[in-house]
């Protein structure tokens, strides 16, 4: 694993690599000054100069567009591939290792996302410039993380002593593997495992101080709950068409069960969703899935500036 200190330019790998709140807080900060700054029109091109490379081994739309945003608004130039395993070379079969190498003399920073768990460790080492994991297969998603808990933050004012239920895909469910690890830096965190049995959490993303529960049914956790964050069954993950339909609609989320829910509690996605939350909720003010995206803008401009400035 690459350590990684906000004071230094490193790989951005894994979520267990952030081990410090006052440097999380740091980063949010810094996120909230560049939303205000946004907001004026008056955001500092601390990145001119710089080129921002995405690589996209897997379709997105806000991770690739955020990432790419939060360059522009700093001033950065992108080259960029939303389809890389179809255009770039690796369809002639190119390794990733030398795809690396080869943007190496063309960027200043990667941003990665890859259909292999490890892809992003395995581009890191042979890299010299930063790498940033957006994705790696079924593995982790870091930065979707850190904006989550940013947007608990906002949100809720506090992570400490939050009760959540992650709800869903766990087993493939990338963005919740790294949330895990970011949430145990907190003190008296309750999280609730809501999965079918065959979608289970993975052991090896569960060492942590967290009070953990595990659940089938998600209505009898609703009325506990401060944070309801449903993730969509990963389609692309199954190794057949019927697995995934045997388990499609295991948990959609309506307007019946956020009369269950906390007035003051919160409802999160990290998009995009299928069938798992109605459209219906949408104007409920407890609805912060919207609100998470653009959350995760600012704070990957915080990370682009901490890192290449």
């Amino acid at each position: 694993m690459v350590d990684w200190n906000m004071t230094e330019l490193k790989h951005i790998l894994k979520a267990e690599q952030f081990t410090d709140i006052k440097e999380l807080d740091r980063l949010f900060g810094l996120a909230d000054e560049l939303r205000a700054a946004d907001e004026k029109g008056q955001v500092p091109q601390s990145l001119a100069g710089k080129i921002v490379a995405t690589l996209f081994f897997e379709p997105s739309t806000r991770t690739r567009l955020s990432f790419e945003a939060a360059a522009l608004k700093l001033g950065a130039q992108v080259i960029s591939t939303e389809n890389a395993r179809e255009a770039l070379s690796a369809n002639k079969g190119e390794t990733l290792q030398d795809t690396i190498k080869i943007v190496n003399g063309y960027a200043d920073i990667i941003v990665l996302r890859h259909y292999e768990k490890g892809g992003a460790e395995i581009a890191a080492e042979v890299s010299e410039i930063p790498v940033i994991n957006a994705g790696d297969g079924a593995g982790e998603h870091p930065t979707q993380a850190l904006g989550d808990v940013y947007t608990l933050q906002k949100e809720l004012g506090r992570v400490a002593g939050l009760k959540i239920a992650l709800v869903g895909d766990l087993l493939y469910g990338r963005t919740v593997h790294s949330l895990l690890p970011i949430l145990g830096l907190y003190k008296d965190v309750t999280v609730y495992l809501v999965s079918p049995p065959q979608l289970r959490f993975p052991k090896e993303y569960t060492k942590t101080r967290i009070v953990l529960k595990e659940f089938d049914n998600v209505e009898e956790i609703l009325p506990e709950v401060d944070v309801l964050y449903v993730t969509r069954i990963q389609k692309e993950r199954f190794a057949s068409e019927q697995e995934y339909q045997n388990l499609k609609g295991s948990y959609v989320i309506n307007g019946e069960n956020l009369k269950k829910l906390k007035k003051e509690a919160i409802v999160m996605h990290p998009l995009p969703r299928v069938d798992e939350i109605s459209s219906e909720i949408d104007s409920d003010p407890r609805a912060a899935y919207f609100r998470q995206a653009q959350n995760g803008l600012y704070l990957r401009m915080a990370l682009l500036s901490e890192i290449l400035k």
